[in-house]
């Protein structure tokens, strides 16, 4: 079976409801396990209660895991312009598979939230790349092939780079269902490519 993770870092539910659906269309693909897991919180309890984060129960992750999928799906809220310093700390945390190249040739992608259409949705999605591109793992994105991305009618995240959704300024706004449909749309697209480069690998093995 191939193996796909979905990890993610949320704060109030929107990264987590995206994760949540990249990890549908990961499953909708046959002979995909997934795999639902969340980065440690480095915020402390008194100022996550002050601020109004959520309560999640997903269970957690450690950096040594990851070398154990065929791909791996990373969501993170936009917070100026970057991903979330828990993201970022849980990557720092890697340097030992990135030594050992235990990571290379796996298939990732990203998904993120933002509070505003020009909150640096984008910007996230490109600079997550960078230490993917490190690890030597194959980014792909959300192809216009999910042609929803391309509605005029509506507020919508997600771009070329990755899903997405707008939050709002005060958190208040829920992922659309296009969003979601992205989402699952670009879970399928991971779980299908790294099907297909584990099919390629066993047939080379087996020459």
């Amino acid at each position: 079976m191939t193996r796909i993770l979905v990890l993610y870092y949320s704060s109030y539910g929107h990264v987590r409801a995206l994760a949540e659906a990249e990890a549908e269309g990961a499953r909708s693909v046959a002979g995909t396990r997934v795999d639902l897991r969340r980065v440690p919180e480095t915020v402390p309890e008194a100022v996550r209660t002050k601020a109004g984060f959520k309560a999640d129960d997903t269970p957690l992750a450690s950096p040594a895991d990851l070398e154990n999928y065929d791909a791996i799906l990373f969501g993170t809220p936009t917070l100026f312009g970057m991903m979330a310093g828990q993201m970022k700390s849980f990557l720092d945390q890697a340097g030992g598979l990135w030594a050992r190249n235990a990571l290379v040739g796996k298939v990732a992608g990203v998904f993120t939230s933002t509070g505003s259409q020009h909150g640096g949705h984008e910007a996230t999605l490109l600079s997550f790349q960078i230490p993917l591109q490190h690890f030597g793992m194959l980014v792909a994105g959300m192809p216009y092939s999910f042609a929803g991305q391309t509605t005029a009618t509506e507020i919508i995240g997600g771009a070329p780079y990755g899903a997405g959704t707008i939050a709002g300024a005060d958190g208040s706004r829920s992922p659309t269902e296009t969003d979601l449909a992205g989402a699952r749309f670009q879970g399928a697209h991971v779980a299908e490519i790294a099907a297909r480069l584990a099919a390629g690998a066993g047939v080379k093995a087996a020459a």
